[in-house]
This record gives structure tokens, C-alpha cells and sequence, in this order.
């Protein structure tokens, strides 16, 4: 349960270094960036694996490019669901969940380790 709450702190402070850092993305506080990162935890893990499987072919013949393109429009999806998040079009969504997992990757690896897990080496 732990690993959880670090790992949903984590993305809300990626979330919220992007919203601040790259233009086109507003996230006003961190509040909102907590709701950010719990919608999009839950969008990535109801939603995002149907519309893979239905973008199937397109992602075999783009060699897996199109995965970012299905990222983005998860990271737009969660602006419907979140009053105050904004993205301001499609480029900057696709590059803000791009930002937005590299983060996320760097900070999880500082404070949960190489297991991934709380109190990991």
C-alpha cells in the first residue's frame, strides 16, 4: 500500500514540474495534480489497454510509434476529468505524458529503488 501512495506522489509531482515547466500544460497546484495523476492511473489502466488493442495494426506497422499517440490522447482524456487541467492541444499532450513517464521513470528509480517497491535497493 505504501508503494501505491509513493508511486501516485511521484507522478502527481512529475505531473505538476510539467504543468509548470512546458508550455500548453496547466496545472495550477499540486491538489490538482494529485487528481491528475489518479485519473490518469485509472484512464491508463481501464482505457488505454482497449484502445491498443484496437489501434493494433496501425501500431505494428508504425514499428510501436503510435503507442505515443495513444498516450497522448489518455493524457487530453484526463483534462475532461479534472476541472482545472488543461492541455492546450494535441502536441503538447503527447509530449507531456512523453515528459511526464521519463519523470516519473527517474523519480520512482530515486525513491522506491531498483525492486520498485518501498524500502528496495
Amino acid at each position: 500500500m505504501a508503494t501505491l501512495a509513493v508511486k501516485w506522489a511521484v507522478n502527481a509531482l512529475a505531473i505538476f514540474l510539467v504543468g509548470n515547466f512546458l508550455p500548453g500544460i496547466h496545472v495550477p497546484d499540486y491538489m490538482t495534480a494529485l487528481w491528475v495523476a489518479l485519473v490518469l492511473g485509472i484512464v491508463n489502466a481501464v482505457i488505454r489497454p482497449i484502445l491498443l488493442i484496437i489501434t493494433l495494426p496501425i501500431n505494428i506497422i508504425t514499428l510501436g510509434l503510435f503507442t505515443f499517440v495513444v498516450n497522448g490522447l489518455m493524457f487530453w482524456l484526463a483534462t475532461v476529468f479534472v476541472r482545472d487541467f488543461t492541455v492546450d492541444g494535441f502536441l503538447p499532450a503527447m509530449l507531456g505524458a512523453l515528459i511526464v513517464s521519463v519523470i516519473s521513470m527517474v523519480l520512482s528509480r530515486i525513491f522506491l529503488g531498483k525492486d520498485g517497491k518501498v524500502g528496495g535497493t
